[in-house]
């Protein structure tokens, strides 16, 4: 497994950062309050969950007036998805010479 992907699988291996991956995903820059609204979380915690995800390079951040931002990075994501569908085409190349294994010795 690359080590990017392996990044990014330990960072999304927890609700709070999957449920701010998904908030972020629509495309909007949020800042810590407005990523905080509604997730019973408090903002201390949200400010650790995304420092986590920057850390994975999975959210980077910017400074807008007074305010910081935080927009999610598609690459570490993309990297990630990569892995899952060589892993998935493997598992079906299995699947596919068990079954041709199981005809031959029924034929």
């Amino acid at each position: 497994m690359s080590e990017q992907a392996a990044r990014t699988f330990a960072a999304l291996g927890d609700s709070t950062r999957l449920a701010l991956v998904r908030r972020l995903s629509r495309g909007a820059r949020l800042n810590v309050t407005e990523l905080t609204t509604g997730t019973g979380v408090t903002r201390q915690a949200v400010s650790k969950h995304l420092a986590v995800l920057q850390g994975a390079g999975l959210v980077s951040r910017a400074s807008e007036g007074r305010e910081t931002v935080y927009r999610l990075c598609a690459e570490p994501l993309d990297v990630a998805g990569d892995f899952l569908e060589r892993l998935a085409r493997g598992w079906d190349d299995a699947v596919e010479r068990l079954r041709a294994h199981v005809e031959q010795e029924d034929g």
